[in-house]
């Protein structure tokens, strides 16, 4: 084993909203669409049961084989605040070092970015029969455990376990949020069965019991101070060692666990340990892993251009850097209440022209240049940060053309009256929208637009100036959980029918006080009352191409890029690393191995 040397007021009701950052397919966290105040469809949950496809030809050939032993060890710039993964507390660590002991019903496969089974034979589905609509209007889900599912102490996860979870969630004494769950009207258990009844269809369902508790190690037990430096049972591929306060935290191989390599058919997981220490200064995290003192190691999100430049330039020594689209997706938007006139008297976002300019004018590919020297490229649809494979690439329809663009606008002059123009705001605290706003300006200038950017503190444009509606094109990001839940409750953002301050669609599209209120805007709202009602994915799938495809159509806003995630790792030392911008890095830490021992 290596040595290590080891060297981190809301404003109001409405600002909170804006403040919370959700942790994807977090258990104990309400995953939320919020605004991301830094800086992929599955037409149904998939049933693969593994994370790793099996390899289906016939051959003769042994089976490949990796050695067992050696440690990865993985850099990280904050440390837990409790080992509590249903407390509150830095939910980014919480949910890496969860991904060492922890399961549940669903994962997030790194290949795919879809939610695939872990505890469970398959995802439910009505397809499967595992949600039935009953005719009273409620619905039923029902899991089938994995027989072979184990805690490490040998005790069959069990639907008791899953009853106990749910107990626990719903304890009034535990600050666990209880989003979905207090939906729940009664439940069934056994053996290996667990069901519920939810008291409206809701496809919210999916991401219900992503991280299940022994009832056996945890019931008797202070729930709130018990397990905040120690770990119950495990039911992933590592058992937790040791924390080592200010340091690091150890884990070591699940001898019980039960999954196996579907490629090698060898038990998992391969490596003896993980160690993660933490380091909190990115430019030592970096100097770390340069110095091979780190096997693995993600830089702080957002990364920075330089981090990333400097981690590329290892790659001739070994190293592999992953650079993939995130979950939060920065987009440009408009304003469409009186508020806007607030900040621009000229402004003409109300007609479809001057929104057809902006978006002809707006190269998004020579943003994601500017700002990542092309690591990342332009983000053509709102569905795809979501699901995928549901994603038309909606926006790709609007090619840039600055001529076009100034036609577009002369005819916005003359349908609204008034000498259009264009203020910006934004953050002035990221990088990222500073340099947005000055290639904004240059793109602007060549469609002969007049523009302008108004930045502002980031408290006061994510709080009064989002709320109120007091900007005319307005730049930030939104994140929420991955699968149908998140596409679904984006659509919110968007709603008509629930304007500010007792809804969220801050933009004011087809709200009462809108300038814009057409069929698309009726049509709309009926797409999300039915999308908030429907648990069919054909049904699904088809709601949400309608949606996309209109507001596309209406340029309602302009996706820019998905912010990007990066991993780091020495890939002349740990194989099957990949990058999964959603779950994390170590969603499949369990197949990691060594390579120099099988050298």
């Amino acid at each position: 084993m290596r040595s290590l040397r080891s060297t981190r007021v809301a404003i109001g009701a409405l600002l909170v909203a804006f403040a919370i950052i959700a942790a994807a397919c977090s258990p104990n966290t309400e995953d939320v669409d919020v605004p991301e105040t830094t800086t992929t469809a599955t037409a149904a949950p998939t049933t693969t049961a593994t994370t790793v496809p099996p390899d289906t030809t016939t051959s003769t050939e042994p089976l490949p084989q990796h050695a067992y032993g050696g440690e990865a060890i993985n850099g990280a710039d904050i440390e837990p605040g409790t080992l509590n993964s249903f407390l509150p507390g830095r939910p980014g660590v919480i949910s890496d070092l969860r991904q060492l002991w922890s399961a549940g019903v669903q994962e997030v496969s790194g290949v795919t970015l879809e939610l695939i089974p872990e505890l469970v034979t398959e995802l439910p589905t009505v397809a499967n029969g595992g949600v039935v609509v009953n005719e009273d209007g409620t619905m039923t889900v029902t899991y089938t455990i994995l027989d072979e599912a184990v805690w490490d102490d040998g005790t069959p996860i069990s639907g008791a376990d899953f009853q106990f979870t749910y107990e626990t969630i719903m304890n009034p004494d535990y600050p666990i949020s209880r989003t979905t769950y207090d939906e729940i009207l009664s439940t069934d258990f056994g053996d290996k069965m667990f069901s519920y009844r939810l008291s409206a269809p809701t496809v919210q369902y999916e991401l219900l019991f992503g991280v299940i508790i022994p009832k056996h190690d945890v019931d008797g037990t202070d729930f709130l101070t018990d397990w905040n430096d120690r770990r119950w049972a495990s039911a992933g591929p590592f058992v937790f060692d040791e924390w080592a306060t200010g340091e690091s935290i150890t884990a070591v191989r699940n001898e019980n666990y039960w999954k196996t390599d579907p490629l090698t058919e060898q038990q998992l997981p391969y490596l003896d340990q993980v160690t993660f220490t933490f380091i909190e200064a990115p430019e030592e995290l970096v100097a770390a892993f340069s110095e091979r003192q780190l096997d693995v190691m993600a830089p702080p999100r957002p990364p920075e251009l330089e981090v990333i430049e400097t981690l590329k330039v290892l790659e001739s020594d070994g190293a592999r850097i992953e650079v993939v689209p995130g979950p939060s997706w920065e987009h440009v938007n408009f304003q469409f209440g009186p508020g806007r006139l607030e900040r621009n008297e000229n402004s003409c976002n109300d007609v479809y022209e001057m929104r057809l300019a902006v978006a002809q004018t707006i190269d998004r590919e020579a943003l994601t240049d500017g700002l990542f020297a092309g690591l990342v490229t332009p983000l053509e649809s709102y569905v795809t940060p979501y699901v995928p494979s549901l994603s038309q690439d909606a926006w790709s329809q609007y090619p840039v053309d600055h001529q076009a663009a100034a036609q577009n606008y002369a005819k916005a002059i003359t349908a609204s009256g008034r000498e259009c123009s264009v203020i910006f705001s934004s953050t002035d605290d990221n990088d990222n929208r500073v340099k947005t706003a000055e290639l904004l300006g240059q793109m602007f200038e060549a469609s002969g637009i007049p523009f302008e950017a108004q930045l502002e503190d980031a408290g006061l444009f994510l709080g009064n100036t989002i709320s109120n509606g007091t900007w005319d094109l307005g730049e930030w990001a939104w994140h929420g959980p991955t699968g149908m839940t998140g596409l679904i409750r984006i659509h919110d953002q968007w709603d008509p029918a629930a304007p500010p301050p007792e809804g969220s669609n801050w933009y004011r599209w087809g709200t009462r006080d809108s300038s814009v209120t057409d069929e698309s805007t009726v049509r709309f709202a009926e797409l999300r009352n039915a999308l908030n009602a429907t648990v069919d994915s054909d049904e699904l799938a088809a709601l949400i191409n309608e949606a996309e495809q209109l507001l596309a159509d209406n340029i309602v806003f302009i996706p820019l890029y998905g912010l990007p995630s990066v991993a780091a790792v020495w890939a002349d030392e740990i194989g099957n690393f990949v990058n999964n911008p959603i779950a994390g890095y170590l969603w499949n830490v369990e197949f990691w191995y060594r390579t120099n021992l099988e050298e």
